[in-house]
């Protein structure tokens, strides 16, 4: 049977990713020992990646990654003593982790491939990490289903997705729905077209749940992050006078105090 082609929105989100990988243009500025471990360095002050990771639980087990963007986490999950494979929809993820691999004396299987359709055999996992990356694929639930379908028995998976009533959320609709006078713009509608890839979906606790609701086990948490609290950089497609602004008047000891919850990543421990 030929291969099917892939769609004309999943060709798009291959083609932003591959233009640039997740924060490349913010935090890689060379391909080096001391440049990777920077970026690794700045993406976990960031991020809550070794806090839900827990990376020392992947050590020993068959593991795949799905997305690799610079390759900082499969990195650790490679130091952490995970027996690895890599897949990622674009070759210029691939290419990074490859480099940063074959620099620190690391291995793992790395291949470039569609999270919807794993090239992998059922129940041939241990455990599966994946941060932020199927809520780009256009058929999200599809690429839970393949998660499930990869991992035997028994095994986990820890995947962060976004979460739609999130601060970055209520900030986007801000700027590009009451701020341009179209209030009636849905938060799914300006997560497509505004955050990221072409696509980029975000989930409901009770949709996250539903989608995952073939396994046995499933803990969910959505704390306030760098994003929601404009600490940081927000993303590669967002820059300006008016992120400026915002960052001096954001509240941010009132979202810590009484939005502590609506953080924009979905962080989902799943077993089998």
């Amino acid at each position: 049977m030929p291969e099917e082609a892939p769609s004309e929105l999943k060709t798009q989100v291959r083609d932003f990713w591959n233009r640039a990988a997740c924060g490349e243009a913010l935090y890689l500025q060379r391909e080096d020992c001391e440049a990777f471990d920077a970026q690794r360095k700045r993406r976990y002050e960031l991020e809550p990646i070794r806090e839900f990771a827990d990376f020392p639980s992947f050590a020993g087990k068959k593991t795949l990654e799905i997305g690799l963007g610079l390759g900082a986490d499969h990195q650790s999950l490679a130091e952490a003593g995970a027996i690895l494979s890599g897949i990622d929809l674009t070759e210029r993820a691939v290419g990074f982790t490859a480099t940063r691999f074959k620099l620190f004396g690391l291995q793992s299987n790395l291949m470039v491939g569609d999270a919807e359709k794993l090239p992998y055999p059922s129940g041939s996992f241990d455990a599966v990490f994946s941060w932020g990356v199927i809520h780009h694929s256009p058929d999200t639930p599809r690429a839970a289903n393949e998660i499930y379908r990869v991992l035997h028995p028994g095994g986990f998976a820890k995947v962060m997705i976004y979460h739609r009533y999130s601060m970055v959320g209520y900030m986007l609709w801000l700027r590009y729905a009451l701020g341009v006078l179209r209030p009636w713009r849905s938060l799914t509608d300006i997560y497509s077209h505004h955050l990221e890839s072409p696509g980029t979906k975000a989930y409901t606790v009770s949709e996250a749940r539903k989608m995952f609701e073939r396994f046995s086990s499933i803990k969910i948490s959505t704390p306030v992050g760098h994003g929601d609290l404009l600490t940081s950089g927000v993303g590669q497609r967002h820059q300006g006078t008016a992120l400026r602004i915002a960052r001096i008047l954001w509240p941010r000891w009132l979202i810590r105090r009484t939005l502590q919850s609506h953080g924009l990543c979905m962080m989902i421990d799943l077993v089998k």
